[in-house]
Order: C-alpha cells, then sequence, then structure tokens
C-alpha cells in the first residue's frame, strides 16, 4: 500500500484514518496530506486525518495541491517538512503521483541530484522526468552544462503540467 521511493520518503494512494496507525507501526514518523478537502465523495477530511495522524503519534502536515497545479508555496512546505519530520515520512493523494512530484521538487530544492531522484520516483513506478529542467534549476545543476556533455536537453514544463 505504502510505495517507498528513499528510505525517507514513501507515497500512496489515499489512505484511511485507521491506516495511520499502520503507518506508525512501520516506522513512519510523519504523513502529509496532498489532497484539498472534498475532492471525491467520501475522502476523509484533513481534519480526521490530522487527528488520526496525531493519536497515532505521527507529525502530521496538510499541503493540498489541487487541480491548478502546485507551486513555490508547496515545494517549500514540503521541503520543511521533509526537513522536520525527524525520520521518514509517508505522503498521500488520490493516486500518489501529485505527493511523488510535489516531493522530486522539494527534494531538489534541498540540493538533491535530479538524476537520483528521477531514478527513485521510476522505481516506484511514477515518471518524473518532464520535470528535468525544473529539478536541475531548483537543486542548482546547470542544464547548459548537461547539453555541453552531449547529452539532450529536455521539453521545460511548469509546476503541475504534464
Amino acid at each position: 500500500m505504502f510505495i517507498r521511493l528513499t528510505p525517507d520518503i514513501s507515497v500512496a494512494p489515499q489512505i484511511a484514518p485507521a491506516d495511520c496507525a499502520a503507518a506508525r507501526a512501520q516506522g513512519f514518523t510523519a504523513i502529509v496530506n496532498n489532497r484539498p478537502d472534498g475532492e471525491a465523495p467520501g475522502q476523509p477530511t484533513a481534519a480526521e486525518m490530522r487527528a488520526a495522524a496525531e493519536a497515532a503519534g505521527l507529525r502530521y502536515a496538510d499541503i493540498p495541491v489541487d487541480h491548478t497545479g502546485l507551486g513555490m508555496a508547496q515545494v517549500e512546505a514540503m521541503a520543511a517538512e521533509l526537513a522536520a519530520a525527524g525520520g521518514p515520512m509517508l505522503a498521500f493523494c488520490r493516486s500518489g503521483t501529485r505527493s511523488t512530484n510535489l516531493w522530486a521538487l522539494a527534494a531538489a530544492l534541498r540540493g538533491e541530484d535530479p538524476a537520483a531522484i528521477i531514478a527513485a520516483a521510476e522505481a516506484g513506478g511514477y515518471d518524473v522526468s518532464g520535470m528535468l529542467p525544473t529539478l536541475q534549476r531548483l537543486s542548482g545543476e546547470s542544464p547548459t552544462l548537461q547539453r555541453l556533455s552531449g547529452e539532450s536537453p529536455t521539453e521545460q514544463r511548469p509546476f503541475g503540467k504534464a
């Protein structure tokens, strides 16, 4: 149910409040909810998820990403949660894709290697390769140097656009 991308981050499709205790039992220290309230009928609210996470002894953050995409405020908030988690974090959304995308951008902002980010996401079944130029900019890696090394440049896309 939880898809491990790195030792510090796993993603999942929508979890239920009861899954918070299972996450704690598996060693997670924090949960990040990337769904806006009311996105789908029957979806637990952020308040319900927070209560369940805190009852299980987990740190909880609500960083919703809706159909309009995401921006730097969300990337910075995710980077801050990664830094504050104190151990493995579980992020969830409807399918795990938004959580993976947000983690990838936050990891790059924290200086992680874009190629390693892409490989970790791919190993989990997610494709973030289209974000390579953005990951490079966020991490401080120069796309110009990549082109000089003979690798082909990747088309640039704004956050949240596939």
